[in-house]
């Protein structure tokens, strides 16, 4: 009896941790416990009774709420405020902007998927569907990529129909003049712009995300907002945001640029302004923007608007052409078309009236900023780097299935599958996080952690998807020109890395070391309720973090000792798709231990380990782009045939997240916890994740190369020429002509091999003279014959690449400038 209940004890302490019981359910089977051990042992009943009552007061000092704070949690409570680091306000508003949402629950451990699949789908209005099919795609049709690349700028036809239309209010109620579309519409139109060129994408999103509408929606004077907002709805206005200084790039709040509070001169009066000197660069739509924001730090050594010297950073807004401004000038970022430059000015003189939200806002700047930056992230980069994604899968899919060496198609050579297999894979999970993503903000979500992690991962798949495709197209990509289909997008991905935060600096700072305190259930009360020294409010939040760390502990064990397969998930889900909840639930649990772990044993050095809180942000986002893959699958109707673009993309994100977590524990610094980690918590079992198959990958490849309604629901929004002289609509064309020509070629192979015509030595006949021969011989039918000849013009389209004259045209443009030199051009070399 005695080893009966000394064996019983374990999994009754496991059962009481799974399900996260309260203390007093521990306290009452410990008591149990003992009794009935004291009995089993022959306990006299004295020795029994000491023990139990030592027992209860021990666990009355826990139960009771005055006792346990007096006694346990204040020494806690010391040592936390001591240990814990001071937090200046820029900091505070940095990690307590916007809200959480799903990813909350991927931290807590024990995701609610029923909420997940709960969440609505974004759909588009009647309005903002006949926006995106018709004015965008006229904008799309006015975008020619390579002209405006000789010219470095969208033309005179495309720049106004973008104001017309209302491109740059898209963002703006209806109430000002705006299209007051949802953020999932914005999202939208961006992608597919982007599926045509960068300079009406990127033209189109920054007066939609950050700069400076939403600033103007959110905390604009009803003055500021009548005014402007009117104005920037009917493209009267072109906006830019000034935020990035040359000696501050992604550590935007050290901004060195600076105002002073004091009186000067303005439309002919004395009135109280600031006086700013500024240096901004990387600034979109600067050249050619009329009214810019601008951030700066303002200070009021003269106490003109109160007692604090140090008012912080504040934003304003700025006619282009005040007195002071330097503006104008452009960078040329990667040869990208859309307009981009620095914003100058010293000592400028400006009223406060033009701080927006006006002087009360005064130093609310970083607050402002952080609570808006999500819709950069959340939908403007997502959104153009899988437009970018999307054309490509479209593009490449085609150009494998068209371009044909060894007398084989190339994308059924396996070495191309591979990339092919990435390049759809990629595609469909960005497209999942991007509407997903922007689903959320349209629920009212200002989700800072996850558009991060949507802005850093997305734009690193679209990094290796137009890397994968320049490789599949060889030749024709590197050599530029209005053939190219693919140079463009190469040569401009790195901005999408760069801009909004660069992605070292996501994946390294802020995915983790922001995550871990928003999204963690109980961190963000602890560190309040020490630094305003409550210890009722400390109390709660640290006893109920010690039951949350426990139960993940033991979750994160049991799950993995039995393959996660008991785990309950919602009834409703595809039965296809059910091992992935069970699976990302033992993940998130693991995760929520480790996490936990690795703030408790390295505290504040955590930040600066920042390999370790880079691949524990891994885990948090890898899990998130896995959920959006589940959510879209199920709402898109379970398509069976789409089936293998889900499955490689879970099992890309799950081998990648236990990736992480083996990198977290090979690298913890502490060795005992880490074994404990690796062989008890989080693979008792082994690691249960390998690399997708290959068979899954030729089923994703070939999705790609052949018409197909996954090929179209992949690349939905996809900019369609039907110009034939176009890369992208002689691709759609010699695609379908590859298809339909493909019997009659095998079956002119099959009657070359039965001897029934000799295709003799084709000299100076060109490729496609043994069609010509077979045709001769009456092996094919006339409309076979022209079915291939056809096939074949589309083809040589489709594998054309660009030349030029040897001077690129220069010397008859120098000519043409300079016409009274009189002078001889120079020989070429």
């Amino acid at each position: 009896m005695i080893w009966w209940f000394i064996a019983l004890l374990p999994p009754l302490a496991c059962a009481l941790a799974y399900g996260r019981a309260p203390f007093f359910a521990w306290a009452g089977m410990g008591f149990a416990w003992l009794a009935g051990f004291g009995w089993a042992a022959g306990w006299p009943s004295a020795l029994t009774g000491t023990v139990l009552v030592l027992f209860a007061a021990l666990a009355a000092i826990f139960l009771l709420q005055p006792l346990r704070r007096r006694f346990v949690t204040r020494p806690i409570f010391r040592a936390f405020r001591a240990a814990l680091p001071s937090m200046s306000q820029t900091e505070r508003d940095a990690l307590e902007a916007g809200t959480v949402w799903w990813e909350g629950e991927l931290f807590g451990g024990r995701p609610a998927w029923a909420k997940l699949l709960s969440y609505p789908w974004p759909k588009l209005t009647p309005e903002e569907q006949s926006f995106l099919d018709k004015e965008t795609s006229e904008l799309c049709r006015l975008t020619d990529d390579w002209k405006a690349t000789q010219r470095q700028d969208l033309s005179p036809e495309a720049w106004r129909y973008i104001k017309e239309q209302g491109f740059l209010g898209m963002i703006i109620p209806k109430e000002y003049g705006g299209k007051g579309f949802s953020a999932y519409a914005h999202s939208q139109v961006v992608t597919k712009l982007s599926t045509r060129s960068s300079a009406p994408a990127v033209t189109v999103m920054v007066p939609n995300s950050l700069g400076p509408a939403e600033l103007l929606l959110h905390y604009g004077t009803p003055e500021q907002k009548s005014h402007y907002l009117p104005r920037l709805a009917k493209g009267l206005e072109i906006p830019a945001f000034a935020l990035t200084s040359p000696w501050a790039g992604s550590d935007a709040a050290s901004i060195p640029d600076s105002g002073v509070v004091c009186k000067g001169e303005w439309q002919g009066r004395e009135v109280l302004g600031m006086r700013v000197s500024f240096d901004k660069r990387y600034i979109t739509l600067a050249p050619v923007c009329t009214v810019f924001g601008l951030a700066f730090r303002l200070y009021d050594p003269d106490g003109l608007l109160g007692a604090n010297p140090d008012l912080g950073i504040t934003c304003a807004l700025v006619p282009a052409d005040h007195p002071g401004v330097n503006i104008g000038r452009r960078h040329f970022p990667l040869n990208a078309v859309w307009m981009n430059g620095p914003i100058r000015g010293r000592d400028v003189f400006m009223p406060l009236d033009f701080i927006i939200g006006g002087p009360q806002m005064a130093g609310q700047g970083w607050r402002m900023l952080m609570e808006c930056l999500a819709a950069g992230r959340s939908i403007s980069l997502p959104g153009s780097n899988t437009g970018m994604q999307k054309m490509t899968a479209r593009a490449v899919g085609a150009y494998a299935r068209v371009r044909y060496q060894f007398k084989t198609a190339i994308g059924r050579f396996e070495g191309v599958e591979e990339a092919l297999t990435r390049i759809g894979a990629n595609t469909y999970l960005s497209d999942a996080a991007r509407v997903m993503t922007a689903g959320a903000v349209d629920l009212g979500e200002k989700p800072s952690v996850v558009s991060a992690i949507v802005k850093y991962h997305v734009t690193e798949r679209a990094r290796q998807t137009v890397n994968d495709g320049m490789d599949v197209v060889g030749g024709k990509g590197i050599c530029l020109g209005p053939q190219n289909m693919l140079g463009r997008a190469y040569q401009q991905i790195p901005v999408g890395i760069t801009v909004e935060g660069a992605n070292i600096l996501t994946r390294s700072l802020i995915l983790f070391g922001q995550g871990a305190i928003r999204c963690h259930p109980y961190v963000l009360d602890e560190m309040h309720a020490a630094q305003r020294g409550e210890l009722a409010l400390f109390d709660k939040a640290f006893w109920g973090h010690i039951g949350y760390t426990v139960s993940n502990a033991v979750r994160a064990c049991v799950m993995g000792i039995t393959g996660s397969h008991f785990v309950t998930v919602p009834e409703n889900v595809a039965p296809e798709t059910r091992r992935y909840y069970q699976q990302l639930t033992r993940f998130s649990a693991a995760f929520a231990f480790i996490a936990d772990i690795s703030m408790g044993t390295m505290g504040g050095a955590l930040k600066r380990k920042e390999k370790l809180s880079a691949r524990l942000g891994d885990i948090l986002s890898l899990m998130y782009l896995a959920s959006a893959v589940l959510r879209r699958y199920e709402a898109e109707g379970r398509q069976a045939a789409d089936a293998p673009l889900m499955h490689w993309a879970i099992w890309d994100c799950m081998f990648r997240a236990q990736n992480a977590f083996e990198g977290v524990i090979a690298n913890f610094p502490n060795q005992f916890l880490a074994t404990l980690l690796r062989r008890v918590v989080v693979f008792p079992l082994g690691r249960p994740y390998v690399v997708p198959s290959d068979e899954l990958g030729h089923e994703v490849a070939k999705l790609l190369i052949e018409p197909s309604p996954t090929r179209d629901r992949l690349t939905s929004d996809v900019y369609l020429p039907k110009d034939l002289e176009e890369p992208a609509g002689s691709l759609e064309a010699a695609l379908l002509a590859t298809v339909e020509a493909e019997p009659v070629e095998a079956k002119v192979r099959r009657a070359q091999k039965e001897g029934r015509f000799e295709p003799g030595l084709l000299v100076g006949g060109g490729v496609d003279a043994i069609w010509q021969r077979a045709f001769d011989a009456g092996v094919i039918s006339a409309d076979e014959f022209a079915l291939l000849k056809r096939r074949g013009e589309l083809r040589d389209k489709v594998i054309r690449v660009d030349d030029f004259p040897y001077d690129f045209g220069l010397r008859e443009v120098l000519a043409e400038i300079e016409p009274a030199t009189g002078k001889a051009m120079p020989a070429a070399a």
